[in-house]
């Protein structure tokens, strides 16, 4: 088996995930990282056993790795992804992939035209628990309502709060509670339901034009999905999936932490609950199998496109503005 290197973009926490997942993964491995400082990249890089850091992005690029890991700001996912391709190096970029559909769709153009992947880290996708319900979607009937909640106070807001605006909370950067949380919730809604019929939408802007917290409704053929985001605020209940003869309730939805099936008039089974092990193994698995010609991303890449185009949507409704820097 062919081990596909890799060089990580970013030493954030997520960063952190990503080379735990790798390290788990046979035919992976960490061959570099950049960094725009030396000494948080020699850090990184000896945190996670990398050989080479990179300050210069040409360099980085040029050197011998197979595939680039992109865990920058948000602004920056679609012309750092470009330039990878450009190098002829597999590009696997943290979500949002892109901030637009159209730029998600000329950036998966370039790299089946260069023979490379192109693909969103976006965890939940590759999860084979994704699977688990699915099955017990089919179980409960026509469905008629689903609800996507996922709101998640930020260690952040509460330095918002107090008036010191971090990168977070930073529009300019391509952030938003959509960008960063709503995602999770609006792609498990279109890779189990696939694109709506009609979007429906609202949300909360801070002080500085950052979107704190949004609402949206799909609409489908014979049935509605309700879609939550936050970055201020908690969620306290599952989201969940009615059929007429039952219901799915599921736990966290970036980890899928859980998951039960409740039959109408019948006791609640659990289908899973209390993982242990992080899920982006799986997407990396998968990534690096596809970057050795041994899995095919197209439908990854498709609910992809799908939920971009959705986002965009919500974000000419709801007033969800990028500035320039």
């Amino acid at each position: 088996m062919k081990t596909v290197v890799f060089g990580v973009i970013g030493t954030n926490f997520v960063s952190d995930w990503f080379c735990e997942a790798v390290g788990k993964t046979e035919g992976a491995a960490l061959g570099a990282v950049y960094s725009r400082t030396a000494e948080k990249g020699g850090e990184f890089a000896k945190k996670h056993g990398i050989p080479a850091v990179y300050t210069d992005l040409e360099a980085f690029f040029s050197s011998p790795i197979d595939a680039v890991y992109i865990a920058s700001p948000n602004f920056l996912h679609v012309p750092q992804a470009l330039t990878a391709l450009e190098h002829g190096k597999h590009v696997l970029a943290e979500k949002p992939a892109a901030l637009t559909e159209e730029d998600f769709v000329r950036l998966a153009e370039e790299a089946k035209k260069r023979g490379l992947v192109y693909m969103e880290a976006m965890r939940p996708a590759h999860d084979p628990a994704l699977g688990v319900i699915r099955e017990a979607v089919a179980k409960i009937g026509t469905v008629r309502r689903a609800v996507f909640d996922f709101c998640q106070y930020s260690s952040r807001y509460d330095r918002f709060r107090s008036g010191e605006v971090l990168n977070a909370f930073r529009p300019e950067l391509g952030n938003a509670a959509l960008m960063d949380i709503g995602v999770y919730a609006l792609h498990c809604c279109v890779a189990l339901f696939g694109a709506p019929q009609k979007v429906l939408s609202s949300s909360v802007l801070l002080a500085n034009g950052f979107e704190g917290m949004g609402d949206a409704l799909l609409v489908y053929d014979g049935m509605q999905a309700e879609v939550s985001w936050s970055k201020i605020t908690e969620s306290v209940t599952p989201s969940f999936i009615i059929g007429e003869d039952g219901a799915v309730l599921i736990g966290k939805l970036s980890t899928l932490e859980s998951a039960s099936l409740k039959m109408r008039g019948g006791e609640e089974k659990i289908l899973f609950d209390a993982r242990e092990e992080s899920n982006m193994v799986y997407e990396v698995r998968d990534f690096a199998a596809a970057a050795r010609g041994e899995y095919d991303v197209s439908r990854q890449n498709e609910n992809t496109r799908a939920t971009l185009a959705v986002m965009d949507k919500i974000r000419c409704e709801s007033g969800i503005v990028f500035p320039v820097q």
